[in-house]
């Protein structure tokens, strides 16, 4: 069995290395960028599994990565969670309106996110 591929999107290097070491400990492998520009050309270019997707990044915010690749129909199908700062209900509404599977807000518990990246990873493998 291949190795689950998940695209980690956020401007913030000290919140990527902590993710990065999280979901590596749990066995996934893990393609890095920092800004929505990048988000979409590695989303494009390295078909992830699933996509841990920041609101606030340079160039492109989440929203919009997430709405090019959710009405794609090359890329609709791949998990979108979104895991920013922004915790206000429209902030969470928009993301969910944009196509997010799962809205989360940092900080959050590392078995949470664990969980949450599972359970729609079976969403898609079922």
């Amino acid at each position: 069995m291949s190795t689950t591929r998940i695209l980690l999107v956020d401007d913030s290097l000290t919140i990527r290395e902590m993710i990065k070491s999280l979901l590596i400990s749990a066995g996934y492998e893990v393609i890095e960028a920092s800004d929505g520009a990048e988000a979409l050309d590695a989303a494009k270019s390295e078909s992830p599994d699933l996509i841990l997707l920041d609101v606030m990044l340079p160039k492109l915010d989440g929203y919009r990565v997430c709405r090019l690749l959710k009405f794609d129909k090359n890329y609709q199908k791949i998990p979108i969670i979104m895991l920013t700062a922004k915790a206000e209900e429209q902030s969470m509404a928009t993301g969910i309106r944009t196509g997010a599977d799962q809205y989360l807000t940092k900080p959050v518990e590392p078995e949470r996110l664990l969980a949450v990246v599972a359970e729609e990873l079976a969403k898609v493998q079922a």
